[in-house]
């Protein structure tokens, strides 16, 4: 049996196999799966989790990703066999943060509607991953584990000899411009534009690049992200589980000096150590990252009458403290079909408890086309008023009601929380990206109100 037989039958889920994508890296599919990836025959030991010697002299660490005592049905963790244990590094540092921040408390307040054009990829070499993150806007605190922060991040090198890892929450990250190919402990994964990854809270990655990269990035405390109940849609629909992949093991044996950035109280800190951080031989549980392909959503959508809510094309939702009221929703605007009969069929007006962010990950957003641009973004605070401009209220008031295609070409996303979030001075002021005619747009809608004529 060759290596990669081997492999491929040692890497298995519920009963699915390995993939393999375009790239070369392998995967399992599934969400929230009980997953084991080993790349040696025997590297996991058999049942048990800690024997008084692991196999191939590993060290066996257990990574929690909720309390001990947590349900059984929402329980995280995973065992990781690796060569080192993590603990084995030199004392943390502070250092600079930069633009990166979890703090909200003295920034500016505004209410209005706004728009950034596309930000800037850096200007100088040398900007990697960590360094290129720049944070928009939050809301809530790492401490208490409950709030969420939204970040832009631009860069143009790789992370070499370094690693990050994010103990105050998770990150759902959303390229834009460029591929990012992650290494993880658990394993590496391509992420393309029009695809997703999650990397939970303190799991390490880094993320080496090919050229100028730019994307939007999720962060959340005090959950993890789960798919939508499906409710009266049925077992099948939307974001469907098998399409989600989890990398397979995979492990450097290196002994050069690396550096571990930790986010940590909304803080950076760095320790250097004598070894590779990606020194996982193998791995089994249900606390791992995962990426998707937004091509992959089944899409549901009003076919009589009338605009449907948005939270139909909700992809990942993290539950917040009232039920059916989420802290954050990952939720996208993928191409369709729209066949609605007497009905404006663009996004309706809106005033809503949620706060909208928008993000375009390539062609035109249908209710403001030409003026919101890839590698940009909105905030509509809550119960700001938003809706499609004057051209798009024109246009789509006096369209002929045939079924026609929607939003091809174009992915769209938008970050709803039920936070208020609070923008940060660089997004306001420092990015000089704000849209100032951005109001506008709806400046221009005409009173159509006539008493006399229903």
């Amino acid at each position: 049996m060759s290596l990669l037989d081997r492999k491929r039958r040692q890497n298995l889920s519920d009963g699915l196999p390995a993939k393999k994508s375009e790239g070369g890296y392998e995967y399992m599919s599934g969400f929230g799966n009980e997953f084991a990836s080993e790349c040696l025959p025997g590297a996991l030991p058999e049942g048990q989790n800690n024997p008084q010697r692991c196999p191939y002299g590993l060290y066996a660490e257990q990574l929690s990703g909720t309390a001990f005592t947590a349900p059984r049905e929402t329980n995280q963790r995973t065992w990781l066999y690796r060569i080192r244990p993590s603990v084995k590094h030199y004392p943390f540092q502070e250092e600079e943060a930069g633009h990166f921040t979890s703090d909200f408390k003295d920034v500016p307040v505004t209410p209005k509607q706004l728009r950034w054009k596309p930000f800037d990829l850096p200007a100088a070499d040398g900007v990697d991953f960590v360094k290129g993150i720049h944070t928009l806007g939050g809301a809530g605190d790492p401490c208490t584990r409950y709030g969420a922060a939204i970040h832009i991040y631009t860069c143009n090198s790789s992370m070499a000899n370094k690693a990050f890892y994010n103990a105050d929450g998770d990150l759902l990250i959303v390229p834009q411009l460029g591929t990012l190919f992650i290494t993880t402990e658990m394993g590496k994964m391509e992420v393309s534009p029009n695809e997703i990854c999650v990397i939970q809270q303190g799991i390490r990655f880094k993320v080496d690049v090919t050229g100028a990269s730019r994307g939007y990035m999720l962060e959340v405390w005090g959950n993890h992200f789960i798919l939508p109940n499906l409710g009266p849609i049925g077992a099948n629909g939307l974001a469907n589980p098998r399409d989600f992949l989890t990398p397979v093991s995979h492990y450097e044996d290196v002994e050069t000096e690396h550096v571990v950035v930790a986010k940590f109280q909304g803080k950076l800190f760095s320790a250097k150590q004598d070894h590779s951080p990606f020194d996982v031989v193998g791995w089994h549980g249900n606390y791992a990252p995962y990426k998707y392909n937004l091509k992959n959503f089944m899409v549901i959508n009003a076919t009589a009458f009338d605009h449907a809510d948005p939270s139909i094309f909700t992809v990942l939702t993290c539950p917040g403290q009232l039920e059916g009221t989420a802290l954050c929703d990952f939720v996208i605007f993928p191409p369709r079909w729209a066949v609605q009969d007497h009905t404006f069929r663009p996004p309706y007006y809106h005033r809503n408890c949620m706060s909208e962010f928008m993000g375009l990950i390539y062609g035109n957003y249908e209710a403001k086309e030409g003026e919101f641009q890839p590698g940009g973004g909105s905030l509509h605070s809550i119960m700001t008023p938003h809706g499609p401009d004057a051209n798009c209220f024109t246009g789509a008031s006096n369209a002929a009601l045939n079924p026609v295609r929607v939003a091809d070409n174009t992915q769209s996303f938008m970050f709803e929380s039920s936070l208020s979030l609070k923008s940060t001075t660089w997004a306001l002021k420092t990015c000089e990206k704000v849209d100032d005619d951005y109001w506008k747009c709806w400046q221009n809608l005409p009173k159509l109100f006539n008493p006399d004529q229903k």
